[in-house]
Protein backbone atom coordinates (compact mmCIF):
# COMPACT_ATOMS: atom_id res chain seq x y z
CA UNK A 1 0.00 0.00 0.00
CA UNK A 2 1.13 3.19 -0.83
CA UNK A 3 0.55 5.83 2.64
CA UNK A 4 0.68 9.50 1.81
CA UNK A 5 0.43 12.91 3.62
CA UNK A 6 -1.00 14.99 1.25
CA UNK A 7 -0.82 18.65 1.97
CA UNK A 8 -3.87 20.97 -0.49
CA UNK A 9 -5.37 24.01 -1.06
CA UNK A 10 -9.36 24.26 -0.81
CA UNK A 11 -10.83 27.35 -2.31
CA UNK A 12 -13.92 26.40 0.17
CA UNK A 13 -12.18 27.30 3.24
CA UNK A 14 -9.64 29.71 1.45
CA UNK A 15 -6.59 27.83 2.97
CA UNK A 16 -4.23 25.02 2.56
CA UNK A 17 -5.24 21.78 4.50
CA UNK A 18 -4.24 17.61 4.57
CA UNK A 19 -5.56 14.41 4.38
CA UNK A 20 -4.02 11.18 5.19
CA UNK A 21 -4.21 8.64 1.98
CA UNK A 22 -3.60 5.22 1.70
CA UNK A 23 -3.91 3.78 -2.43
CA UNK A 24 -3.52 -0.22 -3.13
CA UNK A 25 -0.40 -0.44 -5.06
CA UNK A 26 -0.47 -1.87 -9.17
CA UNK A 27 -3.94 -1.54 -10.09
CA UNK A 28 -6.48 1.01 -11.83
CA UNK A 29 -7.48 3.30 -9.02
CA UNK A 30 -10.90 3.73 -10.80
CA UNK A 31 -11.78 0.09 -10.04
CA UNK A 32 -10.74 0.16 -6.58
CA UNK A 33 -13.66 1.03 -3.55
CA UNK A 34 -12.78 4.49 -1.60
CA UNK A 35 -13.57 4.67 2.03
CA UNK A 36 -13.68 8.44 3.27
CA UNK A 37 -12.78 7.38 6.82
CA UNK A 38 -13.79 10.68 9.21
CA UNK A 39 -11.64 11.14 12.23
CA UNK A 40 -12.90 12.49 15.98
CA UNK A 41 -13.11 15.56 18.16
CA UNK A 42 -9.07 15.28 19.52
CA UNK A 43 -7.47 13.67 16.28
CA UNK A 44 -6.60 15.26 12.86
CA UNK A 45 -5.93 13.13 9.59
CA UNK A 46 -3.38 10.91 10.99
CA UNK A 47 -5.35 9.02 13.81
CA UNK A 48 -6.78 6.24 11.87
CA UNK A 49 -3.17 4.94 10.70
CA UNK A 50 -1.50 6.12 13.87
CA UNK A 51 -3.92 4.00 16.44
CA UNK A 52 -5.48 1.17 14.22
CA UNK A 53 -4.51 -1.19 11.61
CA UNK A 54 -6.46 0.05 8.86
CA UNK A 55 -3.72 -0.14 6.53
CA UNK A 56 -3.36 -3.60 7.14
CA UNK A 57 -7.19 -4.50 6.93
CA UNK A 58 -7.82 -1.92 3.60
CA UNK A 59 -4.93 -4.13 1.66
CA UNK A 60 -7.30 -7.17 2.62
CA UNK A 61 -9.94 -5.71 1.07
CA UNK A 62 -7.32 -3.75 -2.34
CA UNK A 63 -9.33 -0.57 -0.58
CA UNK A 64 -8.30 3.04 -0.99
CA UNK A 65 -9.13 4.99 2.29
CA UNK A 66 -9.22 9.03 1.85
CA UNK A 67 -8.74 10.93 5.76
CA UNK A 68 -8.96 14.62 5.08
CA UNK A 69 -8.46 17.19 8.39
CA UNK A 70 -11.20 18.91 9.61
CA UNK A 71 -9.93 20.51 13.41
CA UNK A 72 -13.33 20.45 16.12
CA UNK A 73 -15.60 21.29 13.32
CA UNK A 74 -18.29 18.46 13.66
CA UNK A 75 -17.61 18.63 10.10
CA UNK A 76 -20.20 21.13 9.71
CA UNK A 77 -20.37 24.88 7.78
CA UNK A 78 -19.35 26.15 11.60
CA UNK A 79 -21.81 29.16 12.45
CA UNK A 80 -18.43 30.80 13.70
CA UNK A 81 -16.01 29.45 11.76
CA UNK A 82 -14.59 27.39 8.53
CA UNK A 83 -17.27 25.35 6.34
CA UNK A 84 -16.29 22.03 6.04
CA UNK A 85 -19.26 20.40 5.70
CA UNK A 86 -18.70 22.43 2.02
CA UNK A 87 -15.16 21.08 1.63
CA UNK A 88 -16.11 17.62 2.67
CA UNK A 89 -18.73 16.85 -0.16
CA UNK A 90 -18.23 19.85 -2.62
CA UNK A 91 -14.58 19.73 -2.55
CA UNK A 92 -12.97 16.75 -1.27
CA UNK A 93 -14.41 13.86 -3.51
CA UNK A 94 -13.55 16.06 -7.00
CA UNK A 95 -9.86 16.88 -5.47
CA UNK A 96 -9.75 13.34 -5.05
CA UNK A 97 -10.76 12.12 -8.40
CA UNK A 98 -8.33 14.65 -10.01
CA UNK A 99 -5.35 13.64 -7.88
CA UNK A 100 -5.74 10.01 -7.99
CA UNK A 101 -8.53 8.89 -10.84
CA UNK A 102 -11.12 7.66 -8.41
CA UNK A 103 -14.57 6.18 -9.36
CA UNK A 104 -17.80 8.58 -8.55
CA UNK A 105 -19.97 5.69 -8.80
CA UNK A 106 -21.95 5.04 -5.96
CA UNK A 107 -21.48 1.70 -5.61
CA UNK A 108 -17.44 2.60 -5.17
CA UNK A 109 -17.82 5.23 -2.35
CA UNK A 110 -18.30 4.72 1.32
CA UNK A 111 -18.64 7.17 4.32
CA UNK A 112 -17.30 6.69 7.74
CA UNK A 113 -16.12 7.92 10.84
CA UNK A 114 -15.80 7.42 14.67
CA UNK A 115 -17.20 9.95 17.45
CA UNK A 116 -17.44 13.45 15.65
CA UNK A 117 -16.62 12.17 12.51
CA UNK A 118 -19.60 9.27 12.91
CA UNK A 119 -22.05 12.19 12.75
CA UNK A 120 -20.43 13.99 10.36
CA UNK A 121 -20.46 10.55 7.93
CA UNK A 122 -23.94 9.91 9.01
CA UNK A 123 -25.27 13.74 8.27
CA UNK A 124 -23.29 13.41 4.73
CA UNK A 125 -24.39 10.05 4.12
CA UNK A 126 -28.07 11.32 4.51
CA UNK A 127 -27.58 14.60 3.36
CA UNK A 128 -26.39 13.29 -0.35
CA UNK A 129 -27.33 9.24 -0.35
CA UNK A 130 -27.17 9.09 -3.66
CA UNK A 131 -23.25 9.56 -3.92
CA UNK A 132 -22.30 6.81 -1.55
CA UNK A 133 -23.44 3.15 -1.32
CA UNK A 134 -23.28 2.64 2.70
CA UNK A 135 -23.03 5.00 5.60
CA UNK A 136 -21.27 3.74 8.94
CA UNK A 137 -21.03 5.57 12.23
CA UNK A 138 -18.70 4.42 14.95
CA UNK A 139 -19.72 5.50 18.86
CA UNK A 140 -21.22 8.31 16.42
CA UNK A 141 -21.65 11.50 18.61
CA UNK A 142 -25.38 12.29 17.91
CA UNK A 143 -25.17 15.00 20.20
CA UNK A 144 -26.40 17.74 17.43
CA UNK A 145 -29.84 17.89 19.52
CA UNK A 146 -28.72 17.27 23.22
CA UNK A 147 -27.20 20.24 24.71
CA UNK A 148 -30.43 22.90 25.57
CA UNK A 149 -29.57 22.40 29.05
CA UNK A 150 -25.32 23.19 28.48
CA UNK A 151 -24.03 26.22 29.68
CA UNK A 152 -20.44 27.62 30.00
CA UNK A 153 -19.10 26.43 33.61
CA UNK A 154 -18.28 22.89 32.29
CA UNK A 155 -14.64 22.14 32.42
CA UNK A 156 -13.81 20.91 29.31
CA UNK A 157 -14.43 23.29 26.58
CA UNK A 158 -16.02 21.20 23.97
CA UNK A 159 -18.90 20.60 26.73
CA UNK A 160 -19.93 24.22 26.72
CA UNK A 161 -22.98 25.67 25.08
CA UNK A 162 -20.55 28.22 23.29
CA UNK A 163 -18.56 25.77 21.81
CA UNK A 164 -21.94 24.04 21.06
CA UNK A 165 -23.12 27.19 19.22
CA UNK A 166 -20.14 28.04 17.28
CA UNK A 167 -19.85 25.20 15.62
CA UNK A 168 -24.09 24.61 14.98
CA UNK A 169 -25.62 28.09 15.60
CA UNK A 170 -28.75 28.50 17.85
CA UNK A 171 -30.09 25.18 19.34
CA UNK A 172 -33.59 25.85 18.42
CA UNK A 173 -32.19 26.12 14.91
CA UNK A 174 -30.75 23.08 14.67
CA UNK A 175 -33.38 20.07 15.41
CA UNK A 176 -35.41 19.66 12.09
CA UNK A 177 -32.52 21.11 9.93
CA UNK A 178 -30.38 19.56 7.70
CA UNK A 179 -27.96 19.09 10.72
CA UNK A 180 -29.99 17.03 12.57
CA UNK A 181 -29.68 13.27 10.79
CA UNK A 182 -33.08 12.46 11.65
CA UNK A 183 -34.76 15.13 9.56
CA UNK A 184 -32.51 14.16 6.41
CA UNK A 185 -33.47 10.59 6.67
CA UNK A 186 -37.42 11.57 6.34
CA UNK A 187 -36.67 13.80 3.89
CA UNK A 188 -34.99 11.43 2.06
CA UNK A 189 -37.97 8.95 2.29
CA UNK A 190 -40.72 11.98 1.77
CA UNK A 191 -38.56 12.61 -1.79
CA UNK A 192 -38.71 9.03 -2.79
CA UNK A 193 -34.42 9.03 -2.81
CA UNK A 194 -32.68 6.13 -2.07
CA UNK A 195 -31.00 5.79 1.31
CA UNK A 196 -27.97 3.88 1.48
CA UNK A 197 -27.30 0.99 3.95
CA UNK A 198 -26.09 1.57 7.31
CA UNK A 199 -24.06 0.46 9.74
CA UNK A 200 -23.57 1.36 13.45
CA UNK A 201 -21.29 0.13 16.45
CA UNK A 202 -20.74 1.43 19.94
CA UNK A 203 -19.50 0.02 22.74
CA UNK A 204 -21.36 -0.71 25.96
CA UNK A 205 -19.27 1.63 28.40
CA UNK A 206 -19.48 4.55 25.85
CA UNK A 207 -21.15 7.40 27.03
CA UNK A 208 -23.01 7.84 23.90
CA UNK A 209 -24.19 3.89 23.69
CA UNK A 210 -27.79 5.87 24.57
CA UNK A 211 -27.98 8.23 21.72
CA UNK A 212 -26.45 5.49 19.44
CA UNK A 213 -29.77 3.21 20.79
CA UNK A 214 -31.74 6.03 20.16
CA UNK A 215 -30.82 6.43 16.71
CA UNK A 216 -30.81 2.80 16.21
CA UNK A 217 -34.66 2.42 17.04
CA UNK A 218 -35.47 5.46 15.16
CA UNK A 219 -33.87 3.81 11.71
CA UNK A 220 -35.57 0.49 12.54
CA UNK A 221 -39.20 2.67 12.84
CA UNK A 222 -38.79 3.74 9.29
CA UNK A 223 -37.21 0.62 7.39
CA UNK A 224 -33.47 1.65 7.16
CA UNK A 225 -31.56 -1.93 6.27
CA UNK A 226 -29.22 -0.90 9.32
CA UNK A 227 -26.87 -3.41 11.08
CA UNK A 228 -26.29 -2.67 14.67
CA UNK A 229 -23.47 -3.68 16.87
CA UNK A 230 -22.88 -3.31 20.35
CA UNK A 231 -19.62 -5.02 22.37
CA UNK A 232 -17.51 -4.88 25.38
CA UNK A 233 -15.75 -1.53 25.18
CA UNK A 234 -15.28 2.25 25.86
CA UNK A 235 -14.69 5.60 23.78
CA UNK A 236 -11.25 4.27 22.69
CA UNK A 237 -8.88 3.05 20.15
CA UNK A 238 -9.51 -0.31 21.64
CA UNK A 239 -12.62 -0.52 20.52
CA UNK A 240 -12.70 1.38 17.09
CA UNK A 241 -9.46 -1.20 16.00
CA UNK A 242 -11.73 -4.25 16.94
CA UNK A 243 -14.82 -2.75 14.78
CA UNK A 244 -13.43 -1.19 11.51
CA UNK A 245 -12.08 -4.25 10.42
CA UNK A 246 -15.25 -6.05 11.18
CA UNK A 247 -16.81 -2.82 9.39
CA UNK A 248 -14.43 -3.44 6.75
CA UNK A 249 -15.49 -7.13 6.44
CA UNK A 250 -19.23 -5.83 6.46
CA UNK A 251 -18.77 -3.68 3.22
CA UNK A 252 -18.74 -4.85 0.02
CA UNK A 253 -15.22 -4.59 -0.72
CA UNK A 254 -12.82 -6.69 -2.78
CA UNK A 255 -11.16 -9.07 -1.62
CA UNK A 256 -8.35 -9.61 -3.51
CA UNK A 257 -5.82 -8.38 -1.93
CA UNK A 258 -2.87 -9.69 -1.10
CA UNK A 259 -1.40 -10.74 2.53
CA UNK A 260 0.93 -8.93 4.47
CA UNK A 261 4.70 -10.82 5.19
CA UNK A 262 8.68 -10.62 5.68
CA UNK A 263 9.41 -11.08 2.35
CA UNK A 264 9.53 -13.67 0.65
CA UNK A 265 9.44 -16.87 3.00
CA UNK A 266 9.04 -19.98 1.68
Amino acid sequence: MAHLRCDFRSDAMAMNTSMTVILPEKTDLSQVPVVYLLHGLEDNCTGWARYTSVERYAREKNAALVMPEVQRSFYADMDRGLPYFTFIHDELPEICRGFFGFSARREKNYMMGLSMGGYGAIRNGLKYAENFGCVIGLSAALVHDTWKDADNSAPIFTFRRNYYEAVFGEYDKVKGSDKDPKALLLKLKEEGRPVPKMYLCCGTEDGLVTANRDFRDFLNENGVDLTYVEGPGKHDWVFWDTYIKKVLDWLPLNRTGAGINSGNVK
